[in-house]
């Protein structure tokens, strides 16, 4: 039975990465805390355009994306994560008050932003797949090391509420991981380069909303993800 190399090394970067940001936040210069989060997106969006040109087939990843959304905004979906995350920032801050001056809205902004960055981006949900189809953690291992850095600089103005993301990152890998061997035989080259596509367009969305060039409603666009293979399958079948 393999063992899940790569979800456990991913939790520990984002939970040690936050916890070391809300720690030593205030000591972090005001320019290097505005200048890295838009590196961050920067990346998140060249990312998403390299996953985004892997398409099969765009109209499916279109139609996706377009009743994912639809989707996302009927079960508000956005709207559910903005209340448990100002609910866990209250309960922390309690014990573990962080820097005084966000808002509840910037605070959910960018929380929300790096949740999909930490929880459903590309890279994390291929690199559980194929861990736990082929054993190789290499995928998750660089991605470990992208969100220690990406949690420290989050965490010096969102808190330790960042590091608490590393629970809901490590469910949702270890159910990948775990259902790895039922789900990778469904697939085929063409399903999972749309399924990237769909994914590279909600890190496009993610990256401008983290550079605060415009604020998608990432969190919304979720839905996408799970419909994205059976609407390409039934394309492929029909077209």
């Amino acid at each position: 039975m393999l063992f899940p190399t790569g979800p456990s090394i991913n939790f520990a970067a984002v939970a040690f990465g936050g916890i070391a940001g809300a720690l030593i936040g205030s000591r972090i210069p005001e320019r290097i805390r505005i200048s890295l989060p838009q590196t961050f997106g920067l990346a998140s969006m060249a990312l998403g355009v390299v996953m985004l040109l892997k398409f099969n087939s765009l109209p499916p990843v279109v139609l996706a994306l377009v009743l994912g959304v639809l989707i996302g905004e009927l079960m508000q979906l956005e709207a559910a994560i903005g209340r448990v995350s100002l609910r866990a920032k209250a309960l922390l801050d309690i014990y573990l008050p962080v820097r005084e001056g966000l808002s509840h809205e910037n605070f959910l902004d960018q929380f929300v932003a790096v949740l999909i960055l930490f929880c459903v981006s590309g890279m994390g949900i291929f690199g559980a797949l194929n861990e736990g189809l082929t054993g190789d953690s290499q995928t998750l291992l660089v991605k470990a090391i992208l969100d220690f850095f990406t949690a420290a600089i989050f965490a010096a103005s969102l808190g330790y509420s960042v590091a608490i993301l590393c629970v809901p990152q490590l469910l949702i890998q270890l159910s990948l991981f775990a259902l790895a061997a039922y789900i990778m035989p469904l697939t085929n080259e063409q399903l999972i380069a749309d399924f990237s596509a769909v994914g590279g367009l909600i890190m496009l969305a993610t990256g401008f909303r983290i550079a605060k060039i415009k604020s998608f409603a990432v969190a919304n666009m979720l839905p996408a993800i799970i419909i994205v293979m059976p609407l390409s399958a039934l394309w492929s079948r029909i077209f």
